[in-house]
């Protein structure tokens, strides 16, 4: 059986797993998506992430600042993140700002945080 063809395991609704297999993603989709939330599961890429929500953008120092740890703790981090174009960077002079690369971003991080704060 290849790749392409439907293992055929009995299910009871056979009408709703035909109509969800039809609107089923591909296998990198799925790696892909799960990368994204692989990403966020460090709590301090979580930090920058919440601080770049009440921010529109901010520099390498200020997100340290806020965050409490190391310049070079954060670039390394928000190298991981800018990966996985879950942030974006700009240049001013010397300095490197960064701000959340969409607002579908924003939106799934706010959705994590109703869902944690609803506990």
């Amino acid at each position: 059986m290849s790749k392409e063809d439907p293992v055929r395991i009995p299910c009871v609704e056979e009408d709703k797993v035909i109509a969800v297999r039809a609107r089923m993603k591909s296998e990198q989709f799925f790696h892909y998506l799960a990368e994204t939330f692989k990403a966020l599961s460090d709590p301090t890429r979580t930090k920058i992430i919440f601080a770049l929500c009440q921010e529109e953008e901010l520099c390498v120092r200020d997100i340290a600042a806020i965050i409490n740890t190391t310049n070079s703790a954060i670039s390394h981090q928000l190298r991981t993140l800018r990966n996985m174009r879950l942030v974006r960077y700009k240049k001013v002079g010397r300095v490197t700002f960064y701000s959340l690369d969409d607002i579908h971003i924003n939106n799934l991080f706010a959705e994590g945080l109703r869902h944690v704060e609803e506990k």
